[in-house]
């Protein structure tokens, strides 16, 4: 879930006016490509799905022939048969938080190729919270299914030859996550190009979302390229400098 900047000055001050864009930005599509800097057997594709126009991202290690999908958001059966496609196995579903619209293709995939889900476990409630107000905005019925694997900060997933580091950004939810590579950076709906998450949903926090963005990813090489849950990429340098809400 997206937001975009822009600010109103209330009582003498400043504050930064969330404003909540459920359709996303359909520009800079990805595509699918090799990445650089040592993951020279990562095969990645953006797909765009579900009703909030989620980033799904699929990795796949062509040296082992192990793949993953990073927030599964619909069009499930298409990332199916791209993954059939490579003659890839699915190993894991990554979700980077627990709001419905990154979850909504976990029970199909899992169903399907008995991959393993992921999240940071304090999100893993979300999983099986049927619910949950924010289902409400989705028509797909969706059927729980809880985590394989929880999550923590500092660890790593290795999928085959490529390794992800996962990064606790709490703030737009308590167990929001990003996926560090050496690269790239799946920053999820913690950061986006010109943005940051919603912190308005239950468990949200401004204050403690903009400390993960300044401590955990400002801190990262500049020319780092943001993958966002929504919306165009970005580099940690162009936030850094040009993000409105820093």
């Amino acid at each position: 879930m997206r937001v975009v900047a822009k600010k109103i000055k209330y009582n003498d001050q400043v504050y930064p006016l969330r404003i909540f864009s459920f359709y996303g930005i359909l520009i800079d599509n990805i595509g699918s490509f090799y990445l650089d800097k040592g993951e020279k057997f990562m095969w990645m594709k953006r797909l765009i799905t579900g009703p909030l126009q989620v980033n799904t991202y699929i990795l796949i290690c062509e040296k082992s022939g192990l793949g993953a999908i990073i927030d599964p958001g619909g069009s499930e059966r298409e990332i199916l048969q791209l993954i059939q496609q490579k003659q890839a196995k699915l190993k894991y579903i990554i979700n980077t938080h627990g709001h419905p619209d990154h979850i909504l293709g976990n029970n199909y995939l899992k169903t399907q190729t008995n991959a393993q889900i992921l999240i940071h476990r304090e999100d893993a409630f979300m999983l099986e919270d049927t619910a949950s107000e924010l289902l409400s905005y989705f028509q797909e019925s969706y059927v729980p299914v809880p985590a394989d694997k929880l999550l923590q900060d500092g660890e790593d997933i290795h999928l085959g030859e490529i390794s992800l580091k996962v990064l606790h950004t709490p703030g737009h939810t308590p167990g929001g996550i990003c996926l560090l590579t050496a690269s790239r950076l799946f920053s999820g709906d913690t950061l986006f190009a010109g943005g940051i998450g919603r912190t308005d949903f239950p468990g949200g926090s401004y204050q403690t979302l903009i400390a993960s963005i300044e401590s955990k990813l400002f801190t990262l090489e500049p020319d780092l390229q943001v993958l966002p849950g929504h919306g165009p990429s970005s580099t940690i340098g162009t936030e850094k400098s040009g993000n409105p809400f820093f």
